[in-house]
């Protein structure tokens, strides 16, 4: 598998849980997409900076695009890629922030550290 193809099945995944399995409809929510567009700002600064510097490469087979030219520096800007990193490492981003947030609510939902946990145990007071 590529890692388009991965990108876009780890879409699916999140959404087929977010709606259908843990049943918290995020996806759905006004507040669920404006916290995700803060998100999604750092998620370009850290992904820009690791690819820009070429801490991290990707194979150009295996992204959409091609690879860096000979210089080692990919574009800052189109051929697939989006502050420097493919943008497939944006599906992998919301993928991992919808399934994280739904696994929170969905938690939270059962009642999960209802009691505060804050301060001393509670067998000591």
């Amino acid at each position: 598998m590529t890692y388009t193809q991965l990108g876009v099945l780890a879409v699916i995944v999140a959404i087929g849980l977010d709606l259908f399995l843990l049943r918290t409809k995020l996806v759905a929510r006004k507040v669920f997409w404006v916290s995700y567009a803060i998100i999604v700002c750092f998620q370009l600064i850290t992904n820009g900076m690791f690819t820009g510097f070429g801490i991290v490469r990707y194979d150009g087979a295996a992204i959409i695009g091609g690879s860096s030219p000979e210089n080692g520096t990919p574009t800052f800007i189109g051929d697939g890629r989006l502050v420097f990193a493919p943008i497939e490492d944006l599906l992998f981003g919301f993928a991992l922030v919808l399934l994280s947030l739904g696994c929170w609510v969905w938690l939270g939902r059962r009642g999960l550290q209802r009691t505060p946990k804050s301060g001393p145990p509670i067998w000591r007071r």
